[in-house]
């Protein structure tokens, strides 16, 4: 009996300190996140050392492997690059200077358009005036040494306000009640542009002018932004084709921009001169996604990932779009590991960290990733889904600057928010604690979602994001804000940890995915997720409420208005908030 009440004190106490150990976790996390952090030599090394990044670039190759190491050597396991594509060919610049010669001498602010073909040569800047198809031909066989303006003047109005800003009450409560996303959203793009357009570009391609100039669509005192070259057609997969000619292009500074133009108008030439290289790359076409993962115990074929692009523009170094990112979760991974040490406790499921590339050129490395592993997808339309799908819990994602994190957009996932709000209740003195019903578009986490994965992007500072360094040549090391990214190491490690030791996966929606699968396989979608749905007539016939009829309902434009209970998801519906109140919705 004595043996027996010995044991029973020892296992008694063991399971005390294991609860201790764990309720011991944030403070470990928080401790290296925020007193021994080292997001900021992540950064260092993926922006000054490594350069822009541009996918299908050396760049970017240099700085993948520079990752590899750096994670192998901190004993990450199963470290390896997924293969995707083909994407196409890459691009690098390896020299460029401009000047205008006449009537003044001045060195030209300026960054050639990704993908755009070598230029060198002096010529006459020419001002296009096209109004309609027939002042086109009026250009014809002239153009072929001329650099071509393709954009009027724009007026810049002196900024009497800071550029950079923060979040205050007020926009956090906007965030809070917003609306649920809507269920048939979808954004779509005509990439041929308009036949008038197509024509001009069409004309210039046979002329061969030097280069074509434009004008920074926006910023002053020398910010200019720049992405990707136009094929002549305005289709944008042909610049990545390797027999494709493609037009060089230049984007000028807008004060330089608009000089030129205006001394055009007064009918005095201006001459320019460029010497500008550039090499395509990748002959292979492929490009590769960096993996890595922390090992689970019990619940290891399960799945928490979290990730960020690691591609870039080429203009700056990428800092703030999105080393900052990159270099976030890969702290994120550090602290981690190192809290695992520290607390001798593992993670239950299995940490995934992924590095995506050619975000900047359509979520490519994400969408690759997801239908390997998680779906047959076509577009927006999913076909069937993969039994590993049914293993991840959540994916986070990081993609809006350098600011600190002040909540997570729930994507419309409401069944989240009671968890996510207990999560960032330890961060209250770190000022994140605003949940949103709503979205944020064009990032990583949306594969994820369209497939029926909880996806979310976290809500973030603005700082100077949009209006100084968000693909412009201003987007460096220098713009990073070291305590914000602290701050959202911190917390994104937490988040991944208490994913990770949940007895459950997280609460999935089912509406997004219902719509996106094509009609002959919702049965089987929703077999695959274990769902029970329950449907009443509010909006639909009677008719419309057996299951199968889901399969003939097309695009189940009602279908989110008709789902209202779920073992598991739920329909989307907005927090409970009141929009008179200071007091933030999250906290409701």
């Amino acid at each position: 009996m004595k043996q027996f009440f010995l044991l029973l004190l020892t296992f008694s106490l063991s399971i005390q300190s294991q609860e201790s150990k764990t309720t011991d976790v944030i403070d470990i996390i928080k401790k290296h996140g925020m007193e021994k952090s080292n997001v900021m030599e992540i950064a260092h090394w993926i922006t000054d050392y490594n350069g822009p990044r541009l996918t299908g670039s050396p760049g970017l190759d240099n700085a993948t492997k520079w990752v590899v190491d750096e994670l192998n050597n901190w004993g990450m396991n199963n470290v390896h690059l997924q293969e995707w594509g083909p994407f196409g060919r890459g691009w690098e610049m390896t020299h460029f200077e401009m000047h205008a010669n006449s009537p003044d001498y001045w060195p030209i602010i300026a960054y050639p358009k990704a993908w755009s073909s070598s230029a060198s040569g002096e010529g006459e800047a020419v001002f296009l005036d096209i109004k309609d198809k027939n002042d086109i031909e009026k250009y014809r066989g002239k153009l072929s040494n001329k650099f071509i303006l393709i954009d009027s003047i724009l007026e810049i109005n002196e900024a009497f306000k800071a550029s950079a800003k923060r979040h205050d009450d007020k926009s956090l409560l906007e965030l809070a009640n917003a609306n649920a996303p809507s269920p048939n959203s979808r954004r779509y793009r005509n990439f041929s542009g308009n036949s008038i357009i197509n024509d001009i570009w069409n004309m210039l391609d046979d002329e061969r002018p030097i280069a074509v100039l434009n004008r920074s669509y926006k910023g002053e005192l020398g910010t200019v932004f720049v992405s990707g070259a136009r094929s002549a057609n305005g289709n944008r997969r042909d610049i990545y084709k390797n027999d494709k000619y493609i037009i060089p292009q230049v984007t000028l500074a807008m004060e330089h921009y608009n000089r030129i133009f205006r001394i055009t108008q007064q009918g005095t030439p201006v001459n320019l001169s460029i010497d500008f290289k550039s090499n395509y790359t990748n002959p292979d076409g492929m490009e590769h996604n960096i993996i890595a993962e922390i090992t689970g115990t019990d619940l290891k074929d399960e799945v928490v990932m979290f990730g960020a692009h690691f591609d870039s523009w080429h203009t700056g170094t990428g800092a703030t779009d999105n080393a900052s990112g990159s270099a976030v979760m890969m702290e994120a991974a550090r602290i981690l590991l190192e809290t695992i040490k520290e607390s001798g406790i593992k993670p239950r499921r299995t940490l995934r960290m992924a590095l995506w590339t050619g975000e900047e050129q359509g979520l490519l490395g994400s969408r690759a990733y997801v239908a390997e592993n998680f779906a047959d997808f076509n577009g927006f339309r999913v076909n069937s889904l993969k039994p590993e799908q049914k293993k991840v819990s959540a994916y986070y994602n990081l993609d809006n600057g350098t600011g600190k994190i002040r909540g997570v957009y729930l994507q419309g996932n409401d069944k989240v928010s009671p968890i996510f709000r207990e999560w960032l209740s330890g961060f209250k003195d770190m000022d994140a604690s605003t949940l949103s019903i709503s979205n944020t578009g064009g990032t990583d986490h949306l594969a994820f979602d369209m497939i029926g994965i909880p996806g979310f992007q976290f809500i973030q500072e603005p700082i100077a994001y949009s209006s100084k360094t968000h693909h412009s040549n201003m987007d460096n090391y220098d713009h990073i804000v070291e305590n914000d990214l602290k701050q959202a190491a911190t917390i994104i490690a937490y988040f991944i940890w208490k994913t990770s030791q949940r007895d459950e996966k997280l609460p999935r929606k089912i509406n997004n995915l219902l719509k996106n699968i094509r009609g002959k396989k919702v049965d089987i979608a929703i077999k695959d997720l274990s769902f029970e749905i329950k449907i009443h007539c509010a909006r639909l016939s009677c008719s419309a409420c057996p299951i199968k009829s889901l399969a003939t309902h097309s695009g189940f434009e009602n279908l989110s208005q008709t789902i209202v209970t779920s073992e598991g998801p739920a329909v989307i519906a907005s927090i409970p908030t009141s929009p008179k109140t200071s007091f933030l919705a999250a906290a409701t």
